[in-house]
Formats: C-alpha cells, structure tokens, sequence
C-alpha cells in the first residue's frame, strides 16, 4: 500500500487524518484576514446605498452601484486566475488587496455619482483577485485529509467578519457617510501587512517559475471530471439562493407578506447566518471523515425543501425557524464543495483558472438570482419565487449523485490524479491518455508499478 493509500484511509476513518492533523500557520494567516476584509466590506454594506442616494439619484441607480461590483468581479475572474497561474498566489492575493483598498479609499472621497460608480466598479477587480487567490492557497497549503476543516475555518472568519461589519458600519455611519469608506480601506490594508508579512516566501514560486511544479489544472480538463461539474452547479445554486435571492427577498417577504417591521428583516438574516456559523466546522470535519459528497447532498437537500416552504409561511416565528435550518443547509455544503474542487485540482498543480470558473459560477447566480426570483415574484407571487430557488438547489443536487467521491482514501481516486483519471473512466475503459497539455493518465493503484522520482 503506498502513502497515499495510507493517508486517504486515515481520512476516511478520522482515526488519525482528520483529528490529529494540524492546519498549517499559513492557513490560520488566511482565515485571520479573511476576517479583517470581511470586517471592512460589512463596514461599508449599510453606507453605500444611502452615500449613493446622497448624489440625488434614483433607486435603479443605487442598484447600479451595487450589482456593478458584482458584474465586474465576474468578468475579471478569468483573468485573476492567469494572473495566480503566472504570477503566484501570494503576488496577486496582495495586489487585489491594494487595489480595494485604493478603490475604497476613492470613493470615500468620490465627488459626485458617477465617480462613485467607478470606483466601486474598480474594487470588483480587486475583490475577485484576492479571492481567487486565497483559495487557490488554501487549495496547496492545506493537507488533502484537512481539506474540509481549512475550508470552514476560512469561510467562518468571513462570516463572523461579516456579522461584525454591518454593526460597526452602523455606528461609524453616524460620524459621516464616507467614514466606513475610509476605515474599510484601513482594514483592508491592515489585512494587506499581515499576509504579506506572515507569508512571504511560504507560499511557494509561481508555475512559470517552478520547473518541478505539476502542470496548471486548466479549466477545460476540469470541466471534464463530474465532480467540478457539480461543484459549478452547486455553486451557482449557493450564490442563487444566499447571496441573491435571500438578501434581496426576505426583506421584500418579512415586510409585504408577514407584515413584519425591517428590523425583522435583519433578524431572519441574523439567524440565517447564525446557523451557518455554528454548521461550517462540523461540516469541514465531516467532510474529512466520511467524503464530500455526503454534507454536500445533505445541505443542497435541506436548502431545496427549507428555501421552497419558505415563501409559503404565515408566522414569523416558523419563518425564523426555517432560516435558521435554511442557514444550516447553506453551511453544510460550503466547506466540502470547495474541498472537492481542491482535490480536483491536486495538491501539486495550481489551478486559477479552474478556482476562477468555481468564483463565476457562484457570482453568475448571485446576479441572475434576484432578476429571475424577482421577476417571479411579481408575475406568480413570493411562493414560486421561493419555489423556483429551492428548485435550483435540488438540480445542483441531481448533479452530485452521479459525482465520484473525491476525497482521497483507499478505493478513491487520489487527489493528484484525480482530473485525469475520471476523465478517462468517463471515456471508457480503453482511453489511456487524456487531452493535450493533461498528465498522462495512471492506472489504477492496485496494478500499477511504483513511480520513479523524478
């Protein structure tokens, strides 16, 4: 039984791999910034439609403002990806840093409306460069068995950074509108010094500059393994119904429907988010345990159902209720998603690109998300657009029944073959190598003979 084998059984059991495996400084370094930044971005989420309002606009153009950053953190991700590829991780996590700080900065002193909107516009270059970044770091630096654990200790510190922000933000906004920007830039650059101090030179040369590095998973060979594929769709569904159809409904929902003051609307947030808080870690571990797929398949189920009798509550307490299980649905598919698309990529390729499409996909959802849920609600009522919403999770659901377990263990494809390999199961049989530019594809680990170093 060779290594891998080994460490992919101890995954599995949890008999060593996922209790007694220590996430490395670097990863902690990660999570402790993805705090700060999240801390800074909520600072600014209740200023910016009111600081936009201030200009003398409408409403349409107060959404501008705010969708517009998302359309340009989905445009530029393919680019960030290259750029990680190219350049490395750590380069491009601390310039997209600097350019949000910068366009913060900028907009605490925008003159008038449009050079708000472009300078916001030009923190979604930033954003997305950062956050392509960061995780294709946790992807290399944490330990294929902790996978999971890394993944939910990242995306907690930007939960809770992101429950702090808004009361902060609500407090600083009574020193002035532009004073969140400014603090929420000094976040981010507080965040800036600390990773670039804390990991430089721990991170490892870029692809172009590391000749004994894997070839960089690219998005077309990822596409081709079922996994990444329900990933996507996963991750579409999550930005769909989270950070689309839930912010901008439930307020609408808690107010016209329940009848319900907007501070109500802040408590079903707060709940929703508190229950994702307290599953995100509990969902890591799991997902190291016993394999990707099953918190996946739980919290997609759990969202479907809990998201579509959502829109058909009468009673707020019920209401409060199930965004709490809705909140524990969104927190169980999380980590483990985006361990699976670490082990697609492997431990010793970088995969921007491949992070990238994963980003867009869950970006493209947040966009389409509240037009079509809201288009819904006003033809056919808040019911349906709820119904369409849990509808979506359940197709990503449908995709991650038919996917291979990923997590490395005995009997599983390993992390570092695994592109290729379920590549050419998908082939059939008979196909031996993979498309150009991809690793020639191994066979199974109980026939094949040992692998020289090289």
């Amino acid at each position: 039984m060779d290594e891998r084998d080994q460490v992919g059984m101890r995954g599995r059991s949890g008999s060593t791999g996922t209790t007694t495996v220590r996430l490395p400084r670097e990863i902690w370094v990660l999570v402790g910034a993805s705090f700060v930044i999240a801390v800074g971005f909520g600072l600014v989420a209740p200023a910016l439609p009111t600081f936009a309002r201030s200009f003398d606009v409408g409403v349409t153009a107060v959404s501008l403002v705010i969708s517009l950053f998302a359309v340009f953190r989905l445009g530029f991700a393919p680019v960030s990806g290259r750029l990680v590829s190219r350049f490395g991780e750590l380069r491009v996590y601390v310039v997209g840093l600097g350019i949000s700080a910068a366009s913060s900065a900028l907009c605490a002193f925008a003159a008038n409306y449009w050079q708000l909107l472009f300078f916001r516009a030009f923190g979604g270059i930033g954003s997305t460069m950062f956050t392509v970044s960061a995780i294709s770091l946790l992807v290399r630096l944490a330990p294929p068995e902790a996978r999971g654990r890394a993944s939910g200790s990242w995306a907690t510190g930007f939960l809770l950074g992101n429950v702090a922000g808004p009361l902060l933000g609500g407090l600083l906004i009574g020193f002035g509108l532009r004073v969140p920007f400014l603090a929420y830039a000094v976040a981010v650059l507080v965040a800036l010094v600390l990773t670039a101090v804390m990991l430089r030179g721990r991170t490892g040369p870029p692809v172009s500059a590391d000749p004994s590095a894997a070839p960089a998973a690219t998005f077309r060979s990822a596409f081709g393994h079922p996994t990444y594929r329900a990933a996507l769709a996963a991750s579409f569904a999550n930005g769909w119904a989270v950070f689309g159809v839930r912010v901008a409904m439930v307020p609408l929902f808690v107010v016209e429907v329940l009848r319900y003051g907007d501070a109500w609307s802040g408590y079903a947030l707060g709940v929703f988010a508190a229950g994702n808080a307290v599953t995100l870690m509990v969902s890591g571990r799991w997902a190291d345990r016993a394999g990707r797929k099953p918190p996946v398949m739980t919290g997609l189920a759990i969202s479907a159902v809990g998201t579509a009798v959502l829109g058909l509550i009468e009673s707020m307490p019920v209401f409060l209720v199930l965004s709490l299980v809705c909140g524990i649905g969104s927190g169980l598919v999380n980590p483990a998603m985006t361990a699976a698309v670490a082990d697609v990529i492997g431990a010793k390729a970088r995969g921007g690109t491949v992070l990238a499409g994963f980003q867009m996909a869950g970006d493209l959802g947040a966009i389409i998300g509240p037009l079509a849920a809201g288009a819904v609600a006003e033809q056919a009522g808040f019911g349906w657009a709820f119904g369409v919403t849990g509808a979506i999770s359940a197709l990503a659901l449908l995709f991650w029944l038919r996917a291979p377990e990923t997590l490395p263990a005995g009997g599983a494809v390993a992390a570092d073959d695994s592109i290729p390999d379920c590549v050419a199961a998908e082939a059939g049989p008979t196909a031996l190598t993979t498309s150009p530019g991809m690793a020639p594809v191994v066979a199974p680990a109980a026939v094949r003979e040992p692998r020289e170093e090289k």
